[in-house]
């Protein structure tokens, strides 16, 4: 009994602390929230490539899926994305044949208001993973287009979170009145 009496104090002392730092779901207000309407209105055109295909339907996925509307919204802004998709051998026998691989997925977007033509974002976002190389050429490819995949997956997934807070930001910003 003097344990729980003790935490609860202790969570009571912590309260006002805590809503003082700032921090804010990026989603308040749920499906109806302008980040999630800003973040329906986003349209993604073709991304050249088998890569760009992947990370394409992975921003679809995260962009629309908050709102009800789906991507059948009006689009209000326009994502440009260009992709860099490399594979680069990083570990090398003494026989020069190759253990290990690098996969990396570099991205370089822009937000555009499309009322205005005003770049809301231009950014970058990237990652890599690393594969073995190993006997069967079948399971080497399988690998890197798994590889594949999963960036693509990552790369849209910080692609629209930075979007997201973006579109707060300009939303806090004309909540105050400064564009």
């Amino acid at each position: 009994m003097k344990r729980g009496l003790f935490v609860s104090i202790v969570l009571l002392a912590l309260t006002p602390p805590l809503s003082g730092c700032g921090l804010q779901p990026v989603y308040a207000g749920g499906a109806s929230s302008v980040v999630a309407q800003g973040l329906a209105a986003v349209e993604v055109p073709a991304i050249p490539g088998r890569d760009g295909w992947l990370v394409r339907n992975a921003l679809q996925d995260r962009l629309h899926v908050a709102t009800a509307g789906g991507p059948d919204a009006m689009p209000a802004y326009r994502l440009d994305v260009r992709l860099d998709d490399a594979l680069e051998a990083l570990g090398v026998l003494n026989d020069d044949t190759i253990s290990r691989e690098r996969r990396i997925l570099r991205s370089r977007y822009q937000l555009i208001d499309l009322a205005t033509g005003e770049i809301l974002l231009d950014a970058t976002a990237g990652s890599d993973a690393g594969i073995d190389v190993v006997s069967s050429e079948y399971a080497t490819i399988a690998a890197e287009q798994r590889a594949l995949e999963n960036l693509a997956r990552e790369v849209a997934d910080r692609m629209a979170t930075r979007i997201a807070l973006t579109l707060r930001e300009r939303e806090r910003a004309s909540a105050v009145g400064t564009p």
